[in-house]
């Protein structure tokens, strides 16, 4: 088996992430980029995406495969069956500080609400391009001497919930 035929690593460090989540105690999100695949209340989704907690005590049934985040939750009150292909998976992170890890937008399914086109980034050999937006995910710690650093958009004086930055 060579590296295009070994499976993507992105179930994997999904998983990893939860655990890591879960042993210290943190909250594990989902960012996922909504289509026609992800099954989620879609009177919830947000500009094409739906931010999902999947921790122990907000899920039922938790599931996380190679190619699906499987689970029940409530929504307003109701229970609702969530199937979420890992390939519509944007990030997972931390809510209590927003540590985590982005993933890239897989460009072969089309989206419901693609809010901007996507953007020419030249690759490491700087000679063709990808088509892959970048997302960035901000790091609360502080720096080594000391001084806090500068909030992730979306929360006000380090009060709220953690926000992507999505850089274009």
């Amino acid at each position: 088996m060579n590296a295009q035929d070994s499976t993507s690593t992105r179930p994997y460090l999904i998983r990893a992430l939860y655990e890591w989540c879960t042993d210290n105690g943190l909250t594990p999100y989902v960012a996922v980029r909504v289509d026609e695949s992800v099954q989620v209340p879609r009177e919830y989704v947000n500009d094409g995406e739906i931010v999902l907690n999947i921790s122990f005590d907000a899920t039922s049934s938790l599931q996380i495969g190679n190619d699906f985040i499987e689970f029940k939750a409530r929504f307003g009150g109701k229970p609702r069956d969530i199937l979420v292909p890992i390939s519509r998976v944007l990030a997972i992170y931390a809510r209590e500080n927003g540590q985590g890890m982005a993933f890239p937008v897989v460009a072969d399914t089309p989206s419901v609400s693609m809010t901007a086109p996507l953007q020419a980034v030249p690759d490491s050999a700087g000679d063709s391009e990808a088509t892959e937006p970048l997302m960035q995910l901000v790091s609360t710690d502080d720096d080594a001497d000391g001084h806090e650093p500068p909030r992730p958009p979306g929360t006000a004086g380090g009060h709220g919930k953690p926000a992507l930055k999505r850089i274009k």
